[in-house]
């Protein structure tokens, strides 16, 4: 086991997060959250470089590129890791750093920031990307006198209903 490999367990263990290895130089890490209830981190050891890549929502059902500006300019403000989108135009969050000077304190900052930036962008994301099914799913459960506590975050989108 390299160095690094046994630094990103040996800092999961100490915070208490669920660490797998995904094969001889690479884990994923689950990051708890308040708003994305879990963003599952991968961490790849290269031989010079961590590469960190973290899957944030699938690919928007509408207003694609007011989302990918969105992400663009959040971007501007980030440490460590950026907002990308794959082929397919699903959200990630990934990033590169040297390995050299990766310590405990350096991780945890990286792990830090990809749950912060999962987290307290998600509902802003989902809003964009999936405003016209929330709002059918708000609806729908209205009508049918469903429960609506996992969709307040978008309560704003209803100011009648409060």
């Amino acid at each position: 086991m390299t160095d690094v490999a046994r630094l990103i367990e040996d800092v999961c263990a100490e915070r208490e997060l669920p660490c797998e290895p995904t094969g001889d130089r690479s884990f994923a890490v689950t990051l708890p959250g308040t708003h994305k209830l879990k963003t599952v981190c991968n961490l790849i050891v290269g031989e010079h470089s961590l590469r960190i890549e973290a899957f944030v929502m699938r690919r928007p059902d509408e207003n694609a590129e007011a989302l990918w500006a969105w992400l663009l300019r959040r971007n501007a403000r980030l440490y460590g890791v950026a907002f990308s989108i794959d082929a397919a135009g699903d959200v990630y969050l990934t990033g590169r750093v040297a390995l050299t000077g990766l310590d405990a304190d350096e991780l945890d900052r990286l792990l830090g920031s990809v749950l912060t930036y999962a987290d307290e962008s998600f509902d802003q994301m989902l809003e964009i990307g999936f405003g016209s099914s929330i709002k059918r799913e708000w609806e729908w459960r209205v009508k049918r006198g469903e429960s609506l506590a996992n969709l307040q975050a978008f309560a704003h989108l209803f100011p009648e209903q409060r």
